[in-house]
Parts: C-alpha cells; structure tokens; sequence
C-alpha cells in the first residue's frame, strides 16, 4: 500500500506451476478529497476533535473506494473462472499506534499512521467480500517463502520475479513483493484443505 494507492496481484497454481493472472492498481483515496492520499498530514493541520472527526470521514471513503476496488478485481477472476481463496497483506514493523495526539505531534508517525490507515481499509474489504486476509511484515517474506516452499522457495521466487515478462510492465518491487505473499497464501490454503 501507498498513500492513496496500492498494487494488487492475483496468483494462481502451486509451486510447480505458479502463474500471475492479474495484476492491477487500486485507489483507496478520494484524490479530490482534501488529503484524501495523505489523511494524517492533512489531519495534523487541524484541531483534535476536528482531525478524529476528519479521519473518521475519510476512513468510510477509503473502505468505499477499496471495497469497490477488491469486488472488482474479485468479479474479473472469477469471470476467468478462477475462485478467490485468500488475501495477504504486506505490513510494515507492525508496532502499535499511539494516541492519535502522539500520532499527529510527530511526522514519522504520520507516516506511519497513513501506511495503516490504507492497508486496515483494504483488509476490511476484504473481510467484508468473505476474503480472510492473512497480514505478514515485508521484511519476514523471504523466511516465510521458505516455510511454504521448502526447497523449492529460490524457483518460485525467480518464476515470480520473471513473472513481468509474460504480463508485462509495470512488474515492480512492489508487485514481486504482493505476488510471492499471495502465493504463500494460496500454498498454505491448498495445504489446509483436506
């Protein structure tokens, strides 16, 4: 997730026959909204009871706008005749927030705050689209492609990085990065199934 945006990619297949089926760009912000990509920044330059207020307002336009963007891209897969089984979602450190008055008195946890005001509202969405989401910190992936993979993690995460070749640009960090957490999803779904 980004301020406002973020990438979505859809994976299908196991280790042995991994394929992206699709890729796409989501916005999660009204950009017309004043701040609406950049909520925290914005709410800082308010009085307290008037950023709560305003954040709160935006929160219900960001799960709007990502619950209208995950239905779509939901009805697209399953128009190719494939069934959504699972979401991940990339987190940052994962520590808790402060109050919200820490939060605006401080511009790295503004930062922070909008990182999790987005990806909270896409899991929502995907909640409510009867999608469990499974949250993992970027910085675990590696490790945990292991634990899905076992020796086969350094073919799935070459399929995956050359992956943008056969569905073409843009193929970014980012999407290398949602690609390979969606597959340990799908791999450890197909593994609880009896």
């Amino acid at each position: 997730m980004h301020s406002g945006w973020g990438v979505l990619v859809a994976v299908s297949g196991d280790a042995r026959s991994l394929a992206v089926i699709d890729r796409r760009r989501i916005v999660v912000a009204d950009p017309q909204a004043p701040g609406g990509n950049q909520p925290y920044h914005h709410a800082a330059n308010l009085e307290l009871p008037e950023s709560a207020q305003y954040l709160a307002d935006q929160a219900v336009v960001s799960l709007r706008l990502s619950r209208r963007a995950v239905a779509k891209a939901i009805q697209a897969l399953k128009g190719r005749g494939y069934r959504t089984t699972g979401a991940a979602m990339l987190m940052a450190a994962g520590r808790p927030l402060p109050a919200l008055p820490a939060i605006l008195a401080s511009h790295p946890l503004i930062h922070t705050a909008e990182g999790e005001f987005f990806r909270q509202a896409v899991t929502i969405a995907c909640e409510r689209l009867a999608v469990a989401v499974t949250a993992m910190r970027e910085r675990d992936l590696d490790a945990r492609a292991a634990a899905a993979f076992g020796r086969t993690a350094t073919r799935v995460v070459h399929t995956i990085s050359q992956a943008g070749g056969s569905i073409g640009p843009p193929w970014t960090k980012d999407h290398k990065a949602a690609a390979l957490a969606a597959s340990i999803v799908l791999v450890r779904r197909a593994a609880a199934r009896p």
